[in-house]
């Protein structure tokens, strides 16, 4: 058994965190997107469009964030890793900043809500979820966060690894 950080939340040995992340993320860049046509368009309904994915995305994050939390907070491993820190953080100032955004648009309407800090806001999301999902990429791939080999899941499986049966072209 190799030795890497562990994600304390997950089901049959899968993180859940990462099951999650895609959606707040689509729903934030959704939102970036309507914007950026509001702004070149003026349409009404771009406005109102991102209004709502906008809330998908805070609804979402929430609930990303908290399965986060579990892990971040389960593993002084994953503590102990700049790259979480990182990682958190940029998720969390997404989070605040989307939620600035959302109640923007709901005090003034949606249509008044986009330009120009709905807009600002947004964007900043988009770089801000562009970095996060970097520093989530290191925590995978560079520390092995939630990671299990081949060998690790048969052993925890309790099933018996065969020899590997050379190809009949070989």
């Amino acid at each position: 058994m190799t030795d890497r950080p562990r994600s304390t939340a997950a089901i049959g040995g899968h993180p859940i965190h990462p099951m999650l992340v895609p959606l707040p993320i689509a729903f934030l860049v959704a939102t970036f997107i309507c914007d950026l046509v509001f702004w070149r368009t003026l349409g009404e309904g771009w406005a109102v469009a991102a209004m709502w994915l906008l809330g998908a995305g805070i609804a979402t994050a929430a609930l990303a964030a908290v399965v986060g939390f579990v892990d971040f907070f389960g593993s002084e491993r994953i503590r102990a890793l700049r790259d979480a820190w990182l990682h958190m953080l940029a998720n969390g100032t997404v989070t605040v900043l989307s939620i600035v955004s959302f109640y923007l648009r709901w005090r003034y309407g949606a249509v008044a809500g986009v330009m120009p800090w709905g807009l600002l806001l947004s964007t900043l999301v988009f770089f801000l979820l562009l970095f996060s999902g970097w520093k989530g990429g290191e925590l995978v791939f560079r520390h092995h966060v939630g990671m299990v080999d081949e060998s690790e899941r048969r052993a925890a499986a309790g099933e018996t690894e065969y020899p590997r049966r050379p190809h009949p072209a070989e």
